[in-house]
């Protein structure tokens, strides 16, 4: 087993509840542990940071910072069936070695929740590339 990080980590999932593979990562030669740093704490903080988010560009701000300090990469689109509401959009936070299955689950309930209260966020997310984009 490598030497663990510099840093506080997250503690690992009860066996058989999640599929993080937190170990192999940690034991990978030159893996990308930043996702490590994601205590349970650390996550109850970006949670609610994500649903506060008040505009689209808060909202990609957040996101170029989950890549730059874990790795986390999230795709927000419009769904295959588009409808021009919160349903219509698809969040996915791609699978990562060390992301856990319920962090996973619980950012785009977070994102969800924010754009329920700025439902601008979501309008402007659905018009990216659109016919009204920049009016």
């Amino acid at each position: 087993m490598t030497a663990a990080p510099p840093f506080p980590i997250r503690t690992e999932c009860p066996p058989g509840s999640c599929v993080c593979e937190r170990d192999a990562l940690m034991r990978a030669p030159g893996g990308d542990v930043r996702i490590l740093r994601l205590t349970r704490e650390e996550e109850k903080r970006l949670l609610q940071r994500l649903e506060q988010i008040t505009s689209l560009a808060d909202l990609r701000h957040v996101e170029q910072r989950l890549f730059d300090q874990l790795g986390v990469r999230l795709t927000i689109t419009p769904g295959p069936r588009e409808v021009r509401s919160l349903r219509g959009l698809a969040i996915l936070v791609h699978d990562q070695p060390g992301l856990c299955r319920k962090t996973r689950k619980a950012i785009p309930e977070a994102l969800k929740k924010a754009m329920e209260q700025q439902p601008q966020i979501a309008y402007e997310l659905l018009n990216q590339g659109g016919l009204f984009e920049g009016l």
